[in-house]
Formats: C-alpha cells, structure tokens, sequence
C-alpha cells in the first residue's frame, strides 16, 4: 500500500472568489477547502441538502460496496451473510468518490462553460504529469485514459481504449446533477463533455442517466420522475436505456410481490441486467442499469438502495454510489442514516493524491450556494 502524500499548501487554495482554482497551464495544485463537517447543516429541502445528501449518499455507498466489489452475492453472503452495515473499521471510498470530487471541482471552476480542453488539462496537472508511480486504484477506463494522455494523446482520442464503455463516467457523474438542478438535459451535456476525455458510446450514455437523474432528485419529485429523466437524455434504442428499463420493470415487479424474500427480489434484478459469464463487471449499461433497479426497488429509499446494490455485487462500489447518489439527492441528508454520513470523512487520495483532504459536503457546498434562510445561525452543526 502507498503511502498518502501531503496536501497541497495552503497558498495555492483559491482563486479570488475563495473557490478553488482548478488548473490550466501553469498547473496550480489545489489545497482542501475550509470548513468540512463543521459547516452549518442545510435547512431540509434546500438545494445545499439535496446537494450534500447527493454526494454523501454517493461516498456512503462507495464505502459500503466497495468490500463487496468484483463478488458473487453467493460469496458476499459465504463471508458475512447479508451485508447492512460497513463490514470494515475504518470504512473509505474508492476511486468512485475521488474521481467524483475531481469533477466536482471542475465545475466549481468553470460551471456551464467547461469544455473538453479543461477537462483534459485537469486530467494531466492532477493527474496524468504527476510523478506518482504506479496507478493507484483506478478502473480500466481510467488507466487507458491517462496512459494515452501521457502517450500525448488528445480527446477525444484519449478515450479509444478498450474500456470506453465501462462505468467510470458514471461513478463521477453526480457533481453534474448537482451543479445542474432540476435540468436533465444540461447535466446530460455537461458530463458529456466530461466523459469525452475517458469514454465512448455506452459509457457515456451511463454518465448521462446518472447526472439527469440526480439532476430531477435535487428538485425533489419521486422515484418515477428521476428514473424518466434519466431515460429522457440517451438514446432509447442504446444498451443503457435497454438495461435500465429492464431493471426497473423487474424492481417495480417485485416489489408488490409479498411472497417473495429480499433475497428473491436482489436475484430477480440481477438476473434481468447481468449478462451471465461476463468477466467485466464495470460495464456501465450493467452498473446503471443495477443502481436504477436497487433505487427503484427501495422506492427511493436510501438504505434499501445501497444496501441491495451492495448486496448484488458485480462492481459494488459503483452501483452502490450511484444509488446513493439518487436516493441521497432525493431525501436530502437527512435520508442517510447519521451512523453512516458521520463515518465519512475527508479522502485520503488512496487513487488521486491530488484530492487528498477534500470532503464531499465541502463540494456539494461549492456547487449548491446557500440559500438565505431566516434562523439560519441558529442551525445545529453537521
């Protein structure tokens, strides 16, 4: 195991707003923002609750699944029966939570002006041109990402590598729904242009489910108006919407059946999506299409959510995230059980050294402004 380097001084922070400046030519490093659990908590219903219930359900999931990742539901029940709680000490997200603030930050950055060339020059100052050794945890998608940009590889070129369908966008797509409230289809063209560095076709199809729908949960709504959302922004007749309409018809299904198990239900939704046999369990018509199931069969729940995405195993943390991430935005914070939220912390930069010390309610702060409230000094700290 590597060890965890330094964050970044303090001197390179922000820019003159006081959010953090992302990097472009001169690749200026970023320093963690002020602030983390201390910050007051969200008035319940507002943008900033919709946002941090968005990507702490996100990082929440991550850390759940992430035991779980690449297993057989037979192998996860062999080894701890059913899984309800974090099986770990010292629970910690993967690459789905890091990669997530990265985005997050880049929006913070440039907002609805982000173009691919700021997304690549990202990749390479905090990324692809540090001298890190080795890859640290990251998917297939993004190995082949970064060896073509350090080859000198441009986008959309960067993304021709044998993974450009996996669910790399996915896992980091949230921060669009956030950013992009109530407005599925700007969230959809944003982290299109986000995926174009690291994907193609299906992957970023996956990408665009997951921003529309967390971006039709931060306005509220229900189960249904999400998942329509989602569906609204790629193409009906793709692999995407075909698996994610499969899956939801089954949740939907079974979910009215009381003679069925929890465990009955996971198997009926994991039938409908996995393709048997498949040694890839990163592929993001089959991710997404298991996180929307897991979301739709707990109602919208947060716990059943993650808790049945983790449960079917496959690619574990992403499925769970992503399904945090939807049921997180659409109850707010308070939909996450306090056990859970309270246990993440900031990350340690185990896969992205540079986001070492960022925490996911300080980016959901950045990319959801606070909205005046009277009493609001008055608010009990998170």
């Amino acid at each position: 195991m590597s060890t965890t380097p330094a964050s970044p001084s303090a001197s390179d922070a922000s820019g003159p707003s006081g959010a953090p400046t992302a990097p472009g030519a001169t690749g200026t490093a970023l320093a963690p923002p002020p602030g983390g659990t201390g910050r007051p908590r969200p008035v319940p219903g507002s943008s900033r609750d919709h946002a941090r219930g968005a990507l702490t359900g996100l990082a929440v999931g991550d850390a759940l699944g992430a035991p779980a990742e690449n297993m057989k539901p037979s192998q996860i029940r062999r080894r701890w029966g059913r899984i309800e709680d974090f099986v770990s000490e010292d629970p910690a997200g993967t690459d789905d939570t890091e990669y997530a603030i990265l985005s997050g930050l880049l929006l913070a950055r440039y907002g609805a002006a982000l173009t691919t060339g700021d997304v690549e020059a990202a990749w390479h100052v905090w990324i692809a041109d540090r001298d890190e050794g080795a890859f640290r945890g990251a998917g297939f998608s993004e190995r082949g990402t970064l060896e073509n940009l350090r080859r000198g590889l441009a986008s959309p070129i960067t993304a021709q590598h044998r993974h450009a369908w996996s669910d790399g966008l996915a896992m980091r797509a949230a921060p669009y729904g956030v950013f992009a409230a109530g407005r599925p289809a700007e969230a959809a063209r944003l982290v299109a242009i986000d995926g174009t560095v690291s994907h193609e076709g299906e992957g970023i199809y996956g990408g665009q489910a997951v921003a529309a729908g967390v971006a039709a949960a931060m306005t509220g709504g229900d189960c249904t108006a999400v998942i329509t959302a989602a569906l609204s922004v790629v193409p009906e007749d793709s692999w995407t919407a075909r698996s994610l309409r499969r899956a939801v018809t089954v949740a939907r299904r079974v979910r009215l059946d009381p003679t069925l198990s929890v465990l009955d239900r996971e198997r009926a939704l994991r039938s409908a999506v996995v393709i048997g046999g498949y040694p890839w369990t990163d592929l993001a018509p089959e991710a997404v299409g298991l996180a929307f199931g897991a979301f739709a069969l707990a109602g919208g729940d947060f716990t059943g959510s993650v808790l049945t995405a983790v449960n079917m195993g496959r690619d574990a943390d992403t499925t769970a995230a992503v399904a945090g991430a939807l049921a997180g935005t659409l109850g707010g914070l308070g939909a996450i059980p306090a056990r859970w939220s309270d246990a993440i912390k900031p990350v340690t930069g185990s896969c992205l050294p540079s986001m070492a010390g960022y925490h996911v309610r300080d980016i959901a702060d950045l990319l959801a402004p606070e909205e005046p409230v009277a009493g609001a000094a008055h608010q009990v700290a998170s």
